[in-house]
């Protein structure tokens, strides 16, 4: 007998904001973690440890960053299963997510006196700080299983469209975060290792209110049947899945880190310009990836409930809200550039040389806006093997594009041109695949994660 999946209601405008507002709130606060340990640590006055802590916080988000498919694949793979109203699924998926972030996070600790030595040598600081972020590094690591989990908990309730949710999670373990780093080193007199340790306490009791929220909601991941766990059609999906987005953050991650890399070969000031237009970048991205997940978790429901319509009209809304957002901060940056660089650098030839190129950092976030939108996409129809291949062939459009305008003696003029030319080759890449990657989703019948799962 064919179980009838009654359709789902018309996307509006409404729904997608309701949707994209709150996780754009939650990454807004995600900086505020780095600030305020820095400044905690910097009222102890010394310049080591507050290095210490900065390199300390790039070297966890590259190696958490990494593994950030968990909540990606988890919050796609999660709305399909809300859309085919599969509510056993729904728990199935966020038990394997759980269970392979806490093995993973295990394995990062286990393994700490590996990759410690590594990151504290790339990191290339001088032995004052090295000594302190190894203090931090060997504490905070211990975090990893529940940083892990939280990922998986964070997929699991965007998936069911619950992004206020994830806002009220985002915004708990960040004041847990503040609070214990102020009481411990401000209020007791504590130094780094305390405020490695209140990064620890606040993931998991993070991962604790997770749990309590994931309850509410009725989801019991604990009660999963240890044989659903290790269903083979369902795990294979599932790695699958999370390899292909890991591929593509790979790709994404070597195109950032050329971009750095070329820019430092230009000396100290243009480095330090493209350190402050890059985080004006960065800023314009919170307002996108709200519409990403918007577009994930609706294009998802979409899927799993097998209504062509929906999904359409989802992918387009999202698409032309995300577009006229990044039109929108793309405008922003170019009005308000020139006060963003004076306030985050008093260095006269830096702030000359950061509005120099200040124009093509200002297009990135409108370059960007496609990309943003179809990741959300792809993601919520699980079409992450296309996702993978697109993501590197503009890599390979962007080294092209690097060595053309290296050629032509461009310098940090063609860098930016380069980094454009990417964002630009991903959104066009994605654009063309998508007809048909719908086509194929909707004249297949049930999709494949869901027949896996039957």
């Amino acid at each position: 007998m064919t179980t009838v999946i009654p359709r789902l209601d018309r996307p509006t405008h409404r729904r997608v904001l309701a949707l994209a507002l709150p996780m754009t709130l939650a990454n807004v606060t995600t900086p505020m973690l780095g600030f305020v340990g820095a400044a905690v640590i910097g009222r102890l006055g010394d310049a080591a440890l507050l290095g210490a802590v900065a390199l300390g916080a790039v070297i966890f988000d590259a190696i958490f960053w990494s593994f950030g498919t968990l909540r990606m694949a988890t919050a796609g793979l999660t709305a399909q299963a809300v859309g085919a109203r599969d509510d056993r699924e729904v728990d199935r998926i966020l038990a394997r997510t759980l269970a392979a972030g806490g093995l993973i996070g295990l394995v990062l600790v286990t393994l700490q006196g590996l990759i410690g030595p590594i990151a504290f040598a790339i990191s290339g600081a001088s032995d004052a700080v090295r000594a302190g972020l190894a203090t931090y590094f060997h504490i905070r690591i211990l975090s990893a299983p529940f940083v892990l989990a939280n990922y998986g908990v964070l997929g699991s309730v965007l998936g069911r469209g619950r992004t206020d949710l994830g806002l009220l999670l985002q915004v708990a373990i960040n004041l847990i975060h503040i609070g214990l780093t102020l009481a411990l080193v401000l209020g007791f007199g504590l130094g780094l290792a305390e405020a490695a340790l209140a990064t620890v306490c606040a993931e998991a009791l993070g991962f604790g209110l997770g749990l309590v929220v994931l309850g509410r909601l009725g989801s019991h991941p604990f009660r999963v049947r240890l044989r659903d766990l290790r269903d083979a059609a369902a795990l294979r999906r599932t790695l699958s899945v999370n390899v292909d987005v890991i591929l593509r953050t790979l790709a994404l991650i070597t195109a950032i880190v050329l971009f750095s890399a070329l820019g430092a070969r230009q000396g100290d000031v243009v480095l330090a310009a493209n350190s402050v237009l890059w985080n004006l970048f960065l800023i314009c991205g919170f307002f996108l990836d709200g519409f990403a997940t918007a577009a994930q978790t609706l294009c998802g429901r979409a899927v799993g409930a097998r209504d062509e319509e929906a999904f359409r009209a989802s992918a387009a809304l999202s698409l032309r809200w995300c577009l006229g957002f990044g039109l929108g901060v793309s405008l922003l940056s170019l009005v308000g550039g020139p006060a963003f660089i004076d306030f985050v650098t008093t260095n006269a030839l830096v702030r000359e040389t950061a509005r120099a190129y200040l124009l093509l950092a200002a297009l990135a976030p409108l370059a960007a806006a496609a990309p943003f939108a179809y990741d959300g996409i792809y993601i919520g129809a699980t079409w992450t093997r296309a996702m993978r291949n697109l993501m590197l062939c503009a890599l390979a459009v962007y080294v092209a594009t690097l060595a053309l305008v290296q050629a032509l003696g461009l310098g940090n003029f063609g860098l930016w041109l380069a980094f454009v030319a990417f964002l630009g080759a991903r959104g066009f890449g994605q654009a063309v695949a998508y007809p048909a990657l719908a086509r194929a989703t909707f004249t297949s019948g049930i999709p494949q994660s869901l027949r896996n799962a039957a």
